[in-house]
């Protein structure tokens, strides 16, 4: 394992916050309990206003890695639930945001923000779902909770579009 990884670090100064690929020595990876090799992480809405200038302040601490879902392998867990070759994937729980994000070629993260990637996917598959996709599924299992033919949604036009595509596969 080497002793630094690439990632797209925020750093703030006086005029603003910037960004840039940078070396960073996976000594300065946050706490937690799982250590993931990120393969695949996508660009939300949220990202672009952190690495806009952190447009609305969604960034709490710098330096800091934007990113706010991952999937990838597992290098390293103290948690039982995840071994070395797992594949993992993270949406939410504020990463990006509060936490150090996933675009990084490495990441840790608390092992409860973890979910195992289906037998069935890869962790590109895993990561074409992504956040919107995630954003998707709730949306179609609060309409079936309902049991309604349609509803307002008030999203982005990639979850609707995606959700559209999922009801039409049903």
């Amino acid at each position: 394992m080497a002793d630094t990884f690439k990632a797209l670090m925020m750093r703030e100064a006086d005029d603003g916050v910037s960004a840039q690929i940078e070396d960073v020595p996976v000594a300065d990876l946050p706490e937690g309990e799982v250590d993931v090799r990120v393969e695949h992480s996508t660009l939300n809405y949220k990202d672009g206003l952190v690495v806009d200038g952190n447009k609305g302040r969604l960034a709490r601490n710098f330096p800091h890695i934007p990113g706010i879902d991952l999937a990838g392998v597992v290098e390293a867990s103290t948690d039982s639930r995840y071994a070395p070759g797992d594949r993992v994937v993270v949406t939410g729980w504020h990463m990006g945001e509060r936490y150090w994000g996933g675009f990084a070629e490495r990441a840790r993260v608390r092992a409860d923000w973890l979910v195992h990637v289906p037998a069935a996917m890869t962790t590109r598959q895993a990561m074409a779902v992504g956040t919107a996709g995630l954003t998707s599924m709730f949306a179609l299992m609060a309409l079936e909770e309902q049991d309604r033919k349609s509803t307002r949604l008030n999203s982005s036009h990639l979850v609707i579009s995606y959700a559209v595509f999922c009801l039409k596969k049903k």
